[in-house]
């Protein structure tokens, strides 16, 4: 009932996302490890939307990462390389994730378009690993690493 709420609120205008800049306090405060396993040793700097899709290094794009996670990663989709490893993204890690995916479609005026419409072509992730239907929020960590 929230989520249809909240989807009926970002429709017609009277509710909105917060901003990116919420993440970023988010960021700071609990990323002291690779975003994807938790590791705090040789980290470098990972784009969630890969530079190679065209993913910008604006700040709201990037996070920490070990060696080993990006150079696993590389250019995949984030959700898709996730289920290879047979992981799931932290909550504050999906809900950016999610965030860049919606300033991208509402950027490019993809918001109306119909699924059949925009998959396969060229967007820089996989739509259908996106997941429509969570788990209890009790299987997710708020952040990779915390305890």
């Amino acid at each position: 009932m929230i989520r249809a709420k909240l989807y009926k609120g970002l429709l017609d205008g009277t509710m909105n996302m917060r901003s990116i800049f919420d993440d970023e306090k988010v960021k700071l405060k609990f990323a002291h490890g690779c975003s994807y396993c938790g590791v705090n040793e040789k980290l470098q700097i990972d784009h969630l939307i890969p530079k190679v899709k065209f993913g910008s290094d604006s700040a709201d794009n990037l996070v920490w990462a070990c060696r080993s996670c990006n150079s696993s990663k590389g250019g995949r989709d984030l959700l898709r390389w996730l289920e290879t490893k047979n992981r799931k993204p932290s909550i504050l890690l999906l809900r950016r994730y999610l965030k860049l995916i919606s300033l991208f479609c509402e950027e490019n005026e993809l918001m109306d378009s119909r699924l059949d419409e925009i998959v396969g072509g060229s967007i820089p992730f996989d739509l259908l690993a996106l997941p429509y239907k969570l788990e209890p929020l009790s299987d997710y960590v708020l952040w990779i690493g915390e305890n």
